[in-house]
Order: structure tokens, then sequence, then C-alpha cells
């Protein structure tokens, strides 16, 4: 996680801290490139906590920490997981000009729990976000995710997907969220292991290139699974 440990929002199921966030480090993408070079990784996921005090959003900051990775190992699979930049083109430009090979962004849950689920977060801006995104590097793969257990419905997940095949995704993550703490939203239901090989079986014949669905997944969970350069 890049960009600092304070969040500028309080999303009901994240554990992450909401508070004035301190300025970016300047010499993180370095460091960070430099780590991942030590633990001679092959895949590796970058996200951050939203910075909505930053004009694009840390977009910039994506970029640095991508170049930085790239400069020291060409091979490495990048991907970013990002948040919505306020939907700012800008900021989508930024991070597709520094090339990751996947780009995920969250649509975290169906549309009809987002306002109780995530916060200043809209389901339809994320929607444009991954549509913009794949309108401007149409070569970079697009990715997203669900958490189940908040009281979805099956049609509404099967909805969401096809929202997000609508909007030229190609890989989907869904696992079961788990509360962090009492005071963060309530487990409706716990899915079974079957009903999430069900998804998979509903995702992979949606047109998703590939689908990780469990209880245990997550949004970079297994990611060096799916390798976007044979694509």
């Amino acid at each position: 996680m890049i960009a600092g440990e304070r969040c500028t929002r309080a999303c009901g199921f994240c554990a992450v801290d909401t508070a004035k966030p301190f300025p970016l480090d300047p010499d993180e993408p370095r460091r960070v490139a430099e780590a991942i070079g030590r633990l001679k990784l092959r895949h590796v996921v970058l996200t951050s906590v939203c910075r909505d005090d930053l004009e694009d959003g840390s977009a910039k900051h994506f970029a640095q920490t991508v170049r930085a990775i790239r400069a020291l190992n060409p091979a490495l699979i990048i991907e970013v997981l990002t948040p919505d930049f306020n939907g700012r083109a800008e900021s989508l430009q930024t991070v597709a000009d520094a090339a990751p090979n996947v780009f995920n962004h969250n649509l975290e849950t169906v549309e009809r729990l987002t306002s109780l689920v995530r916060s200043r977060a809209k389901y339809r801006l994320s929607l444009q976000v991954l549509r913009d995104f794949k309108a401007i590097a149409p070569g970079i793969t697009t990715k997203s995710g669900l958490m189940l257990g908040l009281g979805e419905q099956e049609e509404e997940i099967l909805a969401s997907m096809d929202d997000l095949r609508g909007v030229g995704v190609e890989v989907l993550t869904l696992g079961q969220y788990l509360r962090p703490t009492p005071e963060h939203l309530p487990i409706i239901e716990y899915v079974t292991p079957e009903k999430f090989a069900e998804y998979k079986k509903i995702g992979l014949e949606k047109g998703f290139q590939h689908v990780a669905s469990g209880p245990l997944v997550r949004s970079s969970y297994h990611a060096a699974e799916f390798d976007p350069t044979t694509k």
C-alpha cells in the first residue's frame, strides 16, 4: 500500500484509519521498487488509501512507483488497485501512461448497497472509471471485484457482473466480506463455497477471462494466476 496509511474516506467495510493524511513521501517509489527487487517478486499489486486531499488523487504517485519498479525489473507484472480518483480523466491518463499490466478498481458491492458500504464512492462512477480507463488504454487488462455477504441478492450480483462486462472488465474477484471490528458493517450472510464456485462458472460464461471466486478471495488473491501478457 502506497501514499500513506491515512484515508480521506470512511467506508463501512474497511479498517484503514480515516484522518488527515500526511504529505506524500517523494522517496517512496524508489524504496518500494528496491523492496520488490529484494523480494524477487514476479507479480506485484500496488494499492493505496484514498487521497481526496490531492488534486490528482495520488495518480502521479502511482505512476512514479510503477516507473520506478519497471526501471529495476522490466519483466515484472505490475497491477495497480486504485481509488476512483473522483473520476478525473487526467488521473486515469497519468496512470495509463505509466503502463501497468493490470488496472484494478473495485466495485466492492452491488448498486443498491453502495451508499451503505462505500464512503463518497458511487457505483456508476466506478463503472465509468473502468470504462474510461479501457478507452484510454485498451491494451491494459482491467479488473474489478465484489465482496459478498453484505445483504446483496443473487440477481444483483449477476447484474453487477453484466455491468462490469459492459465496460470491458476482463478479470473478476468475488470474496466473502469479513467484519474487521464490531463497529463495521455486520455480516448478513456467509456465502457457501459451492455458491462461490457457481458464481465463478457464471462469470466465465459471461465472458470474463479469469474469475477468482471463494470465501477467502481478495483483490490480490493469487493475482499471478492470471498472466495478462498471454491474453
